[in-house]
């Protein structure tokens, strides 16, 4: 059988096999980080290889950028999109109350219950997502990104579910022991 119908838990740096986090829970930890304003590019990508290789340490420094590489390329399930709309429709984890029960429907369990869940098998519920909550959170999203007219009803849902749809501004300050954990991963003494 092709490796293509495998689901990867090393990332080859090297000639060498590198174990991963694969479960959809420290990916999201690593987006979530991703779209953390207040870290710098180099802090996102420490964060990355941090939760994403099981030991980050081992990795020689030659092989750190393509190590990078290769995790965001695992992130993206190998899946390369030149034209990546630069929009923002959605937070991983303000939607993740709707996200989550639509998961489900396509797995058709609660995956939050499941003590492990491959972060490509959950991407691909994800992706497959068709009708209910979130796809109708999505496409006003869209439409008002795109400054398309509402539909009456999208205006009356709309305004019955400001909260839920609005994108909360990501400009939040770090509390104290989300500083404190920032600065022991990455060995800043205070």
């Amino acid at each position: 059988m092709d490796d293509q119908w495998n689901l990867p838990e090393t990332i080859e740096l090297g000639g060498e096999e590198y174990d991963i986090r694969t479960d959809f829970r420290a990916i999201l930890d690593i987006l979530k980080a991703m779209s953390d304003p207040e870290l710098s590019d180099q802090e996102k990508s420490r964060v990355m290889l941090e939760i994403l290789y099981l030991n980050p340490e081992e990795i020689p420094m030659e092989f750190l950028e393509e190590a990078i590489e290769k995790g965001k390329s695992f992130i993206d399930c190998g899946i390369t999109g030149e034209n990546k709309s630069k929009v923002r429709l959605m937070d991983w984890e303000q939607d993740s109350p709707i996200i989550a029960p639509a998961v489900n429907k396509n797995v058709g369990r609660d995956i939050r219950s499941l003590k492990y869940m491959h972060w490509w098998t959950f991407l691909g519920a994800y992706m497959e997502i068709q009708d209910g909550l979130f796809s109708q959170v999505l496409y006003i999203r869209q439409k008002k990104a795109k400054e398309k007219k509402l539909e009456k009803w999208e205006m009356e849902f709309y305004r019955n579910n400001k909260k839920l749809i609005d994108l909360k501004q990501t400009t939040k300050k770090r509390s104290a022991e989300e500083e404190a954990a920032l600065n022991e991963l990455f060995g800043i003494k205070k």
